[in-house]
């Protein structure tokens, strides 16, 4: 068995899966922010994290003994590249660093975006083992990737305690395009001003659901795989002050983003000679967002996956072989 810690902004996550790629176990608990707030600072969200992860912890052993753990894995960075840093990520790698040392079991040290890109594939059921792109959609992230997975690697092992570094170790990734508002700030902050909790995804995706006459249009700015969401997002905010239908904005900022996201793939698709496209990351949940790209022939993490969890960390940690 395999236990998994993400510690990323908002969700504490402990995910436990058998080496056949059967999930055990599933905890998730948000972290709170204070209503009418758009997010937390890294101090404020580590902290929260302190105070989840042992009854996080506690539910997942109550579920699996900590008796049947043969590793450990934990996202220790926002990305898989050398600086990648956020403060949030310590209170996991601590956390999964007493456990290691207590249970005197290996621990992987991967990236919390590998983390998305290998739950949506696992849960989608696919296994893609040539070049891809992937579109990480969330509030801290809009990134356009070019995807490589690798052979399974062979790590040297490091003492009990001690994270054994894995980033890059299943995949090759690089940035072709990226947002210069991530699309997951877009929706909260428009969602927050029309009085929804953040994170205020889910809300306005439900708003948009009840739009009739979807007449309002936000204009968008692409620029080759790269995309603008700031103008977008002053216009609606313009939009909620003027006294527009709030179902009809919400139906709006989900319409841009999926006509930004059509265009800039085309642009990749063409740049790169690769058609296959993964979308993960909390805003590629929404149903709205997903049925504008109906007929993109694209590959999504399911909605339950889409979101921060641990549960692609245990996937791939599963793979990577410890010597």
């Amino acid at each position: 068995m395999i236990m998994a810690l993400d510690t990323s902004c908002y969700t504490t996550s402990v995910a436990i899966m058998d080496t056949a790629g059967r999930l055990i176990c599933d905890v998730r608990r948000p972290l709170s922010v204070e209503r009418g707030c758009r997010g937390l600072r890294q101090s404020e969200a580590l902290f929260a994290h302190i105070r989840n992860l042992p009854g996080a912890l506690a539910e997942a052993f109550a579920v699996c003994p900590a008796a049947s753990l043969t590793r450990i894995a934990v996202s220790t960075r926002p990305r898989p590249e050398s600086g990648s840093y956020m403060p949030v990520f310590t209170a996991g790698a601590s956390a999964a660093e007493t456990l290691s040392a207590a249970l005197r079991l290996p621990l992987l040290g991967l990236s919390h975006q590998e983390g998305h890109i290998a739950a949506a594939l696992w849960s989608a059921g696919l296994d893609w083992q040539e070049p891809f792109l992937a579109c990480h959609l969330s509030g801290g992230t809009g990134e356009l990737l070019l995807v490589t997975p690798l052979p399974a690697a062979v790590l040297p092992s490091a003492p009990a305690g001690r994270i054994t570094p894995a980033c890059s170790a299943a995949y090759t990734i690089e940035i072709i395009g990226d947002c210069d508002l991530p699309p997951g700030q877009f929706v909260d902050r428009v969602g927050v001003a029309l009085g929804f909790d953040f994170p205020a995804g889910a809300a306005l995706d439900r708003l948009a659901a009840t739009a009739i006459k979807r007449e309002f249009r936000l204009s968008g700015s692409v620029q080759g795989c790269s995309i603008s969401f700031s103008g977008p997002e002053s216009a609606a905010q313009r939009a909620i002050s003027a006294g527009v239908e709030p179902a009809e904005i919400a139906a709006a900022v989900f319409a841009n983003i999926g006509k930004s996201l059509r265009k800039a793939i085309a642009s990749a698709r063409e740049l790169h000679h690769l058609r296959r496209v993964l979308l993960m990351g909390g805003v590629a949940a929404s149903e709205t967002l997903r049925s504008c790209l109906l007929r993109e022939n694209l590959a999504f993490a399911t909605a339950a996956f889409a979101g921060d969890n641990a549960v692609g960390l245990a996937a791939l940690s599963k793979n990577i072989k410890i010597g």
